[in-house]
């Protein structure tokens, strides 16, 4: 692929210290496997599914675009690390202090009704495998304790060689089920030309697959990610691009095997399924009485493992980032990306005090249902952040904050332009259509 960011200069090491690799290779691929697996989640596999139930294969273009559009973002987000030595927070406490404020809130509103969510879709999927061994709440609260450990007494190295097995689970059963479907190639080749269903907010609903798709806090992750692996400096530029592409790659292979399922198996038969975690245990049912109770088990395993990574991935990268948030409100401003290559910020209790709260305060959130306010306040945040991600990027790449040689190119601008202004429409439409006249 080319160079993302329309440059073709290469400055190897400048900007940072360390050793690095001469050459892009394979075996250093990982930082991407972590955020693309922890940005798919349960909801995106439904939403894809839902959109091959309803409209066949004619989807699949935009879920295509969706993967492209997160390429570029990751892309940023590694660059602006790597290049300037500084992290993503801190490229955002210096456009001023709405960033702080802006940032401060989101973590602890979206951190603690995500940790609910996170906790209850990796308790369905373990719920349907053993229904008799204990309640739903209670699965939820043994994979918040489970993701809990794991992240307080694991590093990164650790943590990714988990991801990695897990993204491997997920691979083997979304693509055994593509080819289990019997897919028509002609129909998915006619997907690939854009076009939109004759329906009534045609427009909107394929925007909303396309932006859905792997997008979430988790993106911005990624440059915390390529610093904890210990790449620190522009040597690592070109194993962060193929890292990042790879990665997404797979997401893009995910995302198509669940549409392929949606257009063979709900969309011939007419068969709808509910939006949400729960429809993937509908799945689950729909698999087992077509193809046998293995099928329909291991559908199951792998519908928990993509859940589990979202959990542990959040639980992991966003503590990263809230560690960061404080460093930097504490004054700290050296040495950031050798800081997260030491693995130092894991074991800083900033780090494991936001990992208490993504996991102990939103089991309440378990029993007694979430807050129908709080519900609509994190629906409004989580659907500003992903604007003002792609909008402080192109801010930040186009600035004097990064050295001459990585800003943006022609390339890196567009795609980071359409993303804005994607997830700008999106987030407008969520907060319109939020029921505003219950709230107050």
């Amino acid at each position: 692929m080319a160079d993302t960011t329309g440059n073709t200069q290469d400055t190897g090491a400048a900007g940072g210290s360390g050793l690095h690799p001469r050459k892009s290779s394979w075996r250093h691929i990982g930082p991407g496997i972590v955020v693309a697996a922890t940005g798919v989640g349960a909801g995106d596999l439904v939403a894809t599914l839902i959109a091959g139930s309803n409209f066949g294969y004619t989807l699949l273009w935009a879920a295509i675009i969706g993967c492209l559009v997160k390429i570029s973002l990751a892309e940023a987000c590694g660059r602006w690390h790597l290049s300037t030595g500084r992290t993503l927070f801190d490229g955002w406490a210096s456009l001023g202090s709405w960033t702080t404020w802006f940032f401060a809130v989101y973590a602890v509103i979206w951190g603690f009704v995500y940790g609910a969510a996170a906790m209850s879709s990796s308790a369905l999927p373990l719920h349907a495998l053993f229904p008799d061994v204990m309640d739903l709440e209670w699965w939820g609260i043994a994979s918040g304790l489970v993701g809990l450990v794991f992240v307080w007494f694991n590093k990164y190295a650790v943590f990714e060689k988990v991801m990695t097995v897990l993204v491997g689970v997920m691979f083997v059963v979304t693509v055994y089920l593509a080819v289990r479907v019997t897919p028509n190639l002609g129909d998915a080749f006619a997907g690939l030309l854009p076009v939109l269903p004759d329906e009534k907010d045609s427009v909107l609903n394929t925007l909303g697959l396309i932006g859905g798709v792997g997008g979430t806090i988790t993106l911005a992750a990624y440059g915390y990610w390529v610093n904890a692996k210990g790449w620190t400096n522009t040597g690592w530029m070109k194993i962060m691009r193929l890292d990042n592409r790879v990665a997404y790659a797979t997401t893009g292979l995910f995302v198509i095997a669940m549409l392929f399922v949606g257009a063979e198996l709900l969309h011939s038969a007419n068969i709808a399924i509910a939006s949400g975690d729960k429809g993937l245990v509908q799945l689950g049912d729909i698999l087992e009485d077509e193809y046998g109770t293995a099928t329909g088990k291991l559908f199951l395993i792998g519908f928990f493992a993509t859940s589990f990574t979202s959990l542990i991935g959040v639980w992991h990268g966003v503590s990263l980032m809230f560690a960061d948030f404080l460093a930097r409100r504490r004054g700290e401003r050296e040495a950031r990306g050798d800081e997260l290559a030491s693995g130092r910020r894991e074991r800083s209790w900033a780090f494991r005090a936001y990992l208490l709260w993504l996991t102990f305060p939103p089991m309440i959130l378990l029993f007694q249902g979430q807050p129908f306010r709080l519900i609509i306040i994190y629906g409004v945040l989580g659907a500003a952040f992903m604007p003002f991600l792609a909008l402080t990027l192109m801010w930040l790449l186009n600035s004097a904050r990064t050295p001459r040689e990585w800003r943006n190119g022609w390339l890196s601008n567009g795609m980071l332009a359409v993303a804005g202004l994607l997830f700008l429409v999106l987030c407008v439409k969520q907060i319109w259509d939020q029921p505003w006249s219950e709230f107050f």
